[in-house]
């Protein structure tokens, strides 16, 4: 993800007091019911800071009602509305804003392997890595990737694009940061062995600065990871509609998917604004992305699910239905 909403996540909190933030608690509390399967806290881009055993305690025995007056309290669209102000424009114009600026800093630490990240950030990198580890299995599970087109739609910092050029992929790779392409670029050329006209080799992987909406051409696949998090569902529809119309033979899309406990935990998660708390980040369910596929005459073949203790992707394989 890549970063965009372009072209490329946890609730994760610090309490500063290490006293529960629900307080005084009912005599009786009412406790949140936890799920009958181990479920891991969602991926949400971006990464929020760390939280305390006591914040945790807080919310797992705190009561419902003292819950709901706290969610109700906070008002992160005020934030990003101010924050969509002070850039002059909407949603692609603070994510635009923010993957250029300290979002860029931050995710090249989380996508790199500086050692200067805390905990969750090391744990969503280790999440990311294996999303992109289940993205070239699939596409190699199909063959040789050798003289594939192939269209990195929210590229990052390359953590795709370049193990796509180094199985021999062509690869088109864009993102609405510049300043994400250009590291993406600086990679590619620091870690690809360039064929020198000669000999078969890597081919580096034309970069471009676009959003999801500008890209335009045709690849046998296109793969587009963590980036309709940037999307509401009613734009999604339309974006996996184009997504679609680039790609001959495959198109792998990964989202965080919307189920009610991820929706709590999110809305949870926003009672603690930060600096990484910019955007909006949406979650889709599964359900709605299929039929969005099968509304342009696609069909999901793979599913995949990536889960760490701070990142939760689900990644699908779409094809033309037959």
């Amino acid at each position: 993800m890549a970063s965009s909403a372009s072209l490329s996540s946890p609730l994760h909190f610090r309490n500063p007091n290490p006293r529960p933030i629900f307080s005084p608690k009912p005599t009786k509390p009412t406790t949140l019911k936890p799920p009958t399967t181990v479920v891991k806290p969602l991926f949400a881009l971006p990464p929020p800071a760390e939280v305390d055993s006591a914040t945790i305690a807080a919310i797992g025995g705190g009561s419902v009602a003292a819950l709901a007056a706290a969610l109700s309290l906070s008002d992160p669209e005020k934030r990003r509305r101010l924050q969509a102000e002070e850039v002059g424009g909407g949603d692609k114009e603070v994510v635009k804003d923010y993957f250029n600026k300290s979002g860029f800093e931050r995710w090249k630490k989380i996508y790199g392997e500086t050692d200067d990240v805390n905990r969750v950030q090391r744990d969503i990198r280790l999440g990311h890595s294996k999303t992109v580890e289940n993205v070239m299995k699939m596409l190699t599970d199909e063959g040789p990737l050798q003289g594939v087109s192939v269209c990195d739609a929210g590229c990052g910092t390359g953590c795709l694009a370049i193990p796509l050029a180094k199985e021999g992929a062509f690869v088109t790779a864009a993102d609405i940061s510049a300043a994400m392409v250009a590291e993406a670029e600086k990679q590619a050329k620091e870690q690809l062995q360039l064929s020198n006209g000669f000999s078969a080799g890597p081919v580096l992987p034309k970069f471009e600065v676009k959003d999801l909406e500008s890209l335009d051409g045709k690849y046998d696949t296109v793969v587009c990871l963590d980036v309709l998090i940037h999307y509401p569902q009613s734009k999604a529809d339309g974006m996996i509609a184009h997504l679609a119309s680039l790609a001959e033979n495959r198109l792998l899309i990964s989202f965080a998917p919307k189920t009610l406990y991820y929706d709590v935990l999110k809305r949870i998660g926003e009672l603690f604004p930060g600096p990484s708390k910019a955007t909006r980040a949406y979650l889709h369910a599964e359900a709605d992305v299929e039929r969005a596929l099968k509304k342009v005459g696609w069909r999901i073949r793979k599913r995949g699910l990536t889960t760490t203790q701070f990142y939760f992707s689900r990644l699908v394989e779409a094809v033309p239905a037959k």
